[in-house]
């Protein structure tokens, strides 16, 4: 059994997964409670699924980037599981599970989370072998910047507000925005993910694995 934990942002997931089973997921919309509220979650999630903390083989945790705070809590968390169940642990980047979520295509893919003060994180992917890879590193644009990004048809995914997308999709003969309720990131897909990753001996090195940040001109706040 795996656990997976994504706080990057204000949205936050858990998931259980045993392949090829989804076990369990959650979804919610945090107002900065990161801190009180992931772990009752978690025992929750366990509670409803009737799997003990015991049963927890592995862990998963998103990197990010996100916000600094809640990317830190959801890291702890995950690492204090892996000491005390000695249980490996596994990192993936935000955008990397975010981006596995949206079927592959020719067009290019653009991967967004809020990051405060009217911008946002992006980052581009192009499909190589069947599967996304990212063509660049995240970086900080305002909403305007991505759409003036979009040269051609380009798909955009991730955490938006309606002005937000109003803007990013001005362009809307290229701009093809991924509808709410499939754009989210799924924790189910960080777990299928970090499980291959298990499975084929890929665990991290919990002394050493560590958030993915920007910048520190761009960095993502609260």
């Amino acid at each position: 059994m795996l656990l997976a934990l994504d706080t990057s942002t204000l949205t936050c997931g858990i998931a259980l997964y045993d392949e090829p089973i989804v076990v369990g997921e959650m979804m919610w919309r945090t107002a900065n409670h990161h801190t009180v509220e992931l772990a009752p979650a978690v025992s929750d999630l366990l509670r409803r699924c009737s799997v003990s903390p015991a049963e927890l083989k592995c862990v998963a945790v998103a990197l990010g980037p996100g916000s600094f705070t809640s990317l830190r809590i959801s890291l702890a968390f995950a690492k204090g599981l892996a000491f005390s169940l000695s249980i490996p642990i596994i990192g993936i980047p935000t955008f990397e599970y975010q981006a596995a979520a949206q079927p592959v295509s020719d067009e290019p893919l653009f991967t967004v989370i809020p990051a405060g003060r009217t911008r946002m994180a992006v980052q581009e992917f192009h499909t190589v072998e069947g599967q996304w890879q990212p063509l660049d590193t995240p970086q900080v644009m305002t909403p305007e910047e991505i759409s003036d990004r979009v040269s051609g048809p380009t798909r955009i995914c991730g955490e938006m507000n309606a002005n937000e997308r109003q803007l990013i999709g001005r362009k809307w003969k290229n701009a093809m925005i991924v509808p709410p309720a499939l754009a989210m990131r799924r924790p189910a897909v960080l777990a299928e993910l970090a499980w291959r990753r298990w499975k084929s001996g890929q665990v991290d090195d919990p002394v050493l694995l560590s958030p993915v940040y920007l910048h520190i001109a761009g960095m993502i706040r609260e």
